[in-house]
């Protein structure tokens, strides 16, 4: 299959390009190497697989460049973003630019590209805004919400809260619309907390990242509202496998909308839980330099109800949370010169 990967050289794109190379897949990169760790990425994946892919250095806001790269591809997995709620209040234009304009340039790409192609989307769980009405109990170190024992399910309404909510809510309801207007074989994947290898975390995005990267190099860690803020992780080696069983079942999967997250079984309070397993993880206490106020749209909780992608293309996470956070931290710290 001829796959392109726009945002290919970030952090889920370039795990993603490796999972589809070793598959055989003929694998071309679309990427415009903004985000910081791209470049080294990049460099990763000429190391291991040498020449076996095609890089395009462009930008999905040149609607002439990605239509070319998308000119005869099968599956097109679209992973360029602007990923920070922060970012997209201090510079909305910018955000809406790449996330709104920018996946429209794509899907209209994917439309005209000539090969009918798969299309999937990495959305966010931020489409369901803060979700107030939500009733949240406080615990000794964490936050539930007793009306959704089994996670948010993809029936809950759309309720975009910062810029960046929007920015991707847009881009989702586009995605998901062209499969009904144009019968384009699209699927949307509202994502929670992904984690993992490669990941260059940063305070503003990718928190798991940041904090185990904070903790080994010895940089100051802020926790924005009280660390009890309660996340579904979900590794990114599991993240690669439903795109790949979205796109083997796309005759179940096209034209709908999954929530893909750790569930349930993966969760923990963003500090509070957190906080003493990365202590034991990297074998000294971390306690965080401040805390701040809360972050704009933030959710007490966010928990994905992955029913729906268990029923329709079987897929469901592997790699446990103390699993996974423990690759992380052995990740890291083998590769600690890319922090420094």
């Amino acid at each position: 299959m001829r796959i392109l990967i726009t945002g290919g050289a970030g952090f889920i794109g370039c795990n993603l390009a490796a999972a589809c190379i070793r598959a055989g897949h003929v694998v071309t990169l679309f990427d415009n190497l903004s985000r910081r760790g791209s470049e080294a990425n990049l460099a990763w994946l000429r190391s291991v697989f040498g020449d076996a892919f095609v890089f395009v250095r462009g930008d999905i806001r040149d609607y002439p460049a990605i239509l070319a790269a998308a000119e005869g591809q099968e599956a097109i997995y679209h992973l360029a973003a602007q990923t920070a709620v922060t970012t997209s209040v201090t510079d909305p234009r910018s955000d809406f630019e790449i996330n709104a304009l920018g996946t429209f340039n794509v899907l209209e790409a994917a439309r005209h590209a000539g090969h009918d192609p798969v299309f999937i989307y990495a959305s966010t769980n931020k489409v369901y805004g803060r979700m107030e009405d939500a009733r949240a109990i406080e615990l000794p170190t964490r936050y539930v919400l007793p009306d959704y024992p089994e996670g948010v399910p993809e029936t809950r309404p759309l309720d975009f809260h910062s810029p960046y909510g929007v920015s991707k809510g847009a881009a989702d309801q586009y995605v998901h619309d062209y499969a009904r207007i144009y019968g384009v074989r699209s699927v949307v994947f509202r994502q929670s907390c992904i984690y993992g290898q490669r990941q260059m975390g940063v305070e503003d995005q990718g928190w798991v990242a940041w904090f185990v990267i904070a903790a080994i190099t010895g940089k100051p860690i802020t926790i924005y509202g009280d660390g009890k803020q309660v996340r579904d992780l979900l590794h990114v080696d599991d993240l690669v496998r439903a795109f790949q069983l979205a796109t083997e079942r796309i005759d179940v999967t096209k034209g709908q909308v999954y929530n893909l997250g750790g569930g349930p079984a993966n969760t923990l309070s963003i500090w509070a839980e957190f906080g003493p397993l990365l202590s034991e993880l990297v074998g000294r206490r971390i306690e965080p330099a401040a805390y701040r106020d809360w972050r704009p749209g933030d959710q007490p909780v966010f928990i994905a109800d992955i029913s729906k992608a268990a029923r329709e293309f079987g897929w469901a996470p592997q790699v446990g949370v103390r699993e996974g956070i423990s690759r992380l931290v052995d990740w890291v710290r083998a590769n600690r010169g890319l922090f420094a």
